[in-house]
């Protein structure tokens, strides 16, 4: 019974600061996004963290997994995190996409895609703090 307390709260330690990790890296691409005025740079830095958004959701979904099936407990909630965790990586897959085909003499195109892009990682992290209430209100 020890191993099994242990294992719930080192999953849910593990996966509240993978949480907040995610929210930081959503942070750093809309800041990115935001203030960089060279595309090439703002394109270059986005690629290089997306790795590091896709670690973190993983860990976020893969924790949340163990904590759902190491307590049995198979709740609304736990079933609406499904789809956030999948919406956080396919909008992520989807603003890669746009963005890697866009050619540095492609001006508007690339106004258009920060555009996309803030409105990406405002959905995100959005969908992370509707995701926290509606745990909370449940």
């Amino acid at each position: 019974m020890e191993a099994g307390f242990e294992l719930i709260t080192t999953s849910t330690s593990v996966h509240i600061v993978a949480i907040f990790a995610l929210i930081v890296v959503i942070s750093i691409n809309y800041y990115t996004v935001q203030n960089m005025t060279s595309f090439f740079f703002m394109a270059k830095r986005l690629k290089t963290l997306t790795p590091y958004f896709h670690a973190v959701n993983f860990i976020v979904a893969y924790t949340g997994a163990v904590l759902s099936g190491f307590t049995h407990d198979l709740n609304p909630t736990i079933i609406l995190m499904i789809p956030v965790a999948l919406f956080l990586m396919i909008s992520e897959i989807k603003r890669y996409k746009k963005m890697r085909v866009i050619r540095l003499n492609q001006v508007e195109l690339q106004e258009e895609f920060r555009v996309y892009a803030k409105k990406i990682y405002l959905m995100q992290i959005i969908a992370i703090a509707l995701m926290y209430i509606v745990a909370k209100l449940f």
